[in-house]
């Protein structure tokens, strides 16, 4: 029996229907790609909003002069202090970049874990597209999205760290060179253009080691505690039910406490590099005017300090970020699922 006609014809189908199936799977990632955009920068905003008085806070305690006493003795007294001086309109200074930031930051975070997720899956492991990666991958994606995402966050984060330092004097004989102006200036505008007057464009990327350490292994603890919590708790939910833990939806509360657990996982593990970052963001150059490095300010803290002074506000950093993180991870998720 001849069945060269029949290959040959299957040989033309599979030609005839790649150019379509490829143009199918780029239409999925470009839509894929644009929810990931859009329900992260909602998300993104709403979180900010929720978790920005306690960020003053904690901005507050970490860029506190090494050199003289102390001004906040923790994070109640700094609050109390803020808001008998400034009341909660203080606590939301310089809001409007961050919430810009955060939009970006979140949008750029989840498109880029997507991203990971796919070069991961087809270069790397050569999984299928309908196959879950291990725990391991996902942590890495993780860690590559947080990398990305630093480069385009640190100039957003210095502006916002030099608007929440409390008003300082610039003819303060005790501070150092550079100090007080920057925190003078509560437009973002005017933070912007004396950045770039006595530094330039490279100064906007001033404390970007920090800012890139807390991203990469911040955002791989931030995913990779996200997807264990989420597994976790399909499991046990599936072993209840008595179906496939990818078939089992969980409840509300157990999506944000899976949120709740990955922020407070990201903020805790990488925390002295973000104390770091914003000692070097809030403008303290040193007694020379010399840039300040990573390391350098890193042993000064150290010094002045020991632990205790890079872990300061860490309480109610890792606080504050639960409530947001949920809010960021079940946001997301729900509106992917609504529009699947």
């Amino acid at each position: 029996m001849d069945t060269g006609a029949p290959k040959a014809v299957a040989e033309a189908s599979a030609v005839t229907e790649s150019p379509t199936i490829a143009i199918t799977k780029v239409q999925e990632q470009s839509s894929e790609a644009l929810k990931d955009i859009a329900f992260g920068s909602l998300a993104g905003t709403v979180g900010k909003i929720v978790e920005y008085p306690f960020d003053t806070v904690k901005v507050r305690l970490q860029s506190q002069p090494d050199h003289l006493p102390l001004r906040y003795t923790g994070p109640l007294d700094c609050f109390r202090q803020s808001m008998s001086q400034d009341g909660l309109r203080g606590l939301y200074r310089g809001v409007s970049a961050p919430l810009v930031g955060a939009a970006a930051e979140t949008a750029c975070l989840f498109w880029s874990y997507s991203v990971a997720q796919d070069f991961l899956r087809s270069a790397v492991l050569q999984v299928n597209d309908g196959e879950d990666l291990p725990l391991s991958a996902l942590v890495t994606a993780g860690a590559m999205s947080g990398g990305l995402t630093a480069t385009i966050l640190t100039p957003i984060e210095l502006v916002k760290c030099r608007m929440q330092v409390p008003l300082q004097s610039p003819l303060d004989p005790t501070l150092r060179p550079g100090a007080g102006l920057m925190s003078a200036s509560l437009s973002p505008f005017a933070v912007i253009s004396d950045v770039f007057r006595r530094e330039g464009l490279r100064g906007f990327w001033r404390g970007h080691t920090g800012t890139f350490l807390r991203e990469t292994g911040g955002t791989a603890a931030w995913f990779g505690a996200w997807e264990a919590s989420i597994l976790y708790l399909k499991t046990q939910l599936a072993q209840q039910q008595r179906v496939q833990p990818s078939e089992a939806v969980l409840p509300l509360s157990q999506q944000m406490l899976s949120g709740a657990v990955a922020g407070m996982a990201y903020n805790f593990l990488f925390y002295p590099a973000d104390t770091i970052k914003s000692k070097m963001q809030t403008g303290e150059l040193s007694v020379s005017g010399v840039r300040s490095t990573f390391l350098g300010t890193g042993r000064e803290l150290w010094r002045a300090h020991g632990l205790k002074g890079l872990y300061r506000g860490c309480g109610i950093t890792v606080a504050r970020s639960a409530p947001s993180s949920a809010l960021i991870f079940t946001i997301v998720g729900n509106l992917k699922e609504a529009f699947a």
